[in-house]
């Protein structure tokens, strides 16, 4: 039988409209949860997330107005709503928003608060990582490493990760029973932040 290829992920390059009704705790994880777990009601969502109905409902619905997510009527029975995420993948530059000062906010509000998630996400995991097979918890894990590049360099580099991540995924079966869902990061970030008195670059420096 011949195997049949994953669907290209549909991605969305979020305007300052979407970037604004994203800015908001829930939001984001309700679009996260969507992507994660496919179709689902809000309650189920609610239930999930450790919120109320009410505010799922709510919030599902300011997603919709923007496009985000959408409610799957094939799958809704009576007054049981389905919702599912518009879209696989969300990006964006940080320079995208530098004309709107409001949509600059949400977009520094979202990237911090993707720091302040993955941050919880770590914790979670050494917290439980014994209960682990040892196969996975050396798997599992973080790394750095340090280079001195230009700026074409560094996207490059980024580039042909992603496009490691997603061959990788189109390569795997879903269904293998040893699979197990992760989330991998990737994260560029300037040494010189890392200092106490880091400064941006000069006027000279930047590209």
């Amino acid at each position: 039988m011949e195997e049949q290829k994953r669907p290209e992920p549909r991605a969305v390059r979020i305007d300052h409209r979407q970037v604004r009704a994203l800015a908001q705790p829930l939001r984001m994880r309700l679009v996260g949860a969507l992507r994660v777990v496919g179709p689902s009601t809000a309650t189920a969502l609610a239930e999930m997330l450790g919120t109320n109905t009410g505010a799922t409902s709510y919030h599902l619905r300011q997603l919709a107005e923007v496009g985000l997510v959408v409610e799957d009527p094939s799958l809704g029975t009576g007054r049981q709503r389905y919702w599912r995420a518009a879209h696989d993948v969300t990006n964006w530059e940080s320079s995208d928003f530098d004309d709107d000062p409001d949509s600059r906010a949400a977009i520094e509000w979202i990237e911090a608060d993707y720091v302040r998630f993955f941050a919880q996400h770590a914790e979670r995991w050494f917290a439980q990582r014994h209960e682990w097979p040892a196969a996975w918890r050396d798997a599992f894990g973080m790394g750095d490493f340090f280079m001195r590049i230009p700026v074409a360099r560094l996207e490059a580099i980024k580039e042909e990760v992603f496009a490691v991540f997603e061959r990788h995924q189109a390569e795997t079966d879903p269904a293998d029973p040893d699979a197990e869902t992760v989330q991998l990061y990737l994260a560029a970030l300037p040494m010189r932040a890392a200092l106490p008195q880091s400064a941006p670059p000069s006027p000279e420096e930047k590209p």
